[in-house]
């Protein structure tokens, strides 16, 4: 099945378009012997000096690109614009090369919220001149595939930093070792996460007892229903893909940033009924 994406996934000529910036990235001490690229969405309403939120994406081309399915750049134009969303500094990185992406997004460690919170965005800050908000309700994370279980991880291990998730047909099946969050959320202290998971009925592997996408989704989000965190599971109907995902990503956001007990302002229309 092909979604298709609504008006919120379009430019709109009367909203002011933020700027992309870039570096390249091969001084890592976590992940050493990689390079990667590094692009960073600046909204227009971005004032320098004055502290901004924070998103982090994986495989950061993939939601740039206008002409793909998530077109991040465009919905955070629009959304901000309508003030359903706080002004946002984007972090959009790819996964080093060569070929080192399910090395640093599949484990269930701290090695990649480390390599972000150590590297990637203090050059954010230098290289940039971007001020962001120290206050970790504001500070969001956002992945598909492997780079969706890899943005769980990373607020998994570092709540005191990462506390908004968005993960699209996220690759938990394909944790080494298998995927221990069912068990970790339902035995653990709970932290102070905000988690959408969006799963697609025909995953990989989804009539299989074995490695399946889509019964690892829907253990995580059981096992978050289970011990009352702040979710939600939306479900499509289509295979492993980011189609899905990039349709319902507006009102994912709004979701995302919807009012909180701390008075957070931002606002949300998103209903089951609607994706």
């Amino acid at each position: 099945m092909q979604y298709l994406h609504g008006p919120d996934s379009y430019r709109k000529t009367d909203v002011p378009q933020g700027r992309i910036e870039q570096f390249k990235w091969d001084a890592s001490t976590v992940y050493p012997n990689t390079s990667r690229i590094v692009q960073v969405y600046v909204p227009q309403q971005y004032t320098p000096g004055e502290p901004a939120a924070l998103m982090v994406f994986q495989d950061g081309q993939l939601y740039l690109d206008p002409d793909l399915d998530m077109r991040a750049s465009i919905v955070f134009d629009n959304l901000i614009h309508e003030g359903s969303i706080p002004v946002t500094v984007g972090v959009f990185v790819d996964p080093g090369q060569p070929g080192n992406r399910n090395k640093e997004y599949d484990p269930a460690d701290d090695r990649y919220s480390t390599f972000l919170l150590t590297e990637i965005i203090p050059a954010v800050r230098e290289r940039l001149g971007i001020t962001i908000t120290g206050d970790p309700e504001k500070w969001a994370i956002c992945g598909g595939s492997s780079g969706g279980n890899c943005a769980f991880t990373a607020a998994w291990h570092r709540p005191d930093r990462f506390r908004r998730v968005l993960a699209f047909v996220g690759s938990f099946a394909q944790i080494p070792g298998g995927n221990p969050y069912p068990d970790l959320i339902q035995r653990g202290p709970q932290k102070p996460l905000r988690v959408l998971l969006q799963a697609n009925r025909w995953d990989l592997n989804f009539d299989q007892p074995d490695d399946n996408w889509y019964s690892n989704n829907l253990l995580v989000a059981a096992a978050l229903a289970e011990r009352g965190y702040d979710h939600r599971l939306i479900l499509g109907d289509g295979g492993h893909s980011p189609n899905h995902g990039g349709v319902i990503l507006p009102e994912a956001l709004r979701w995302l940033w919807r009012p909180s007990p701390d008075g957070n302002a931002y606002t949300t229309n998103l209903h089951e009924d609607d994706l």
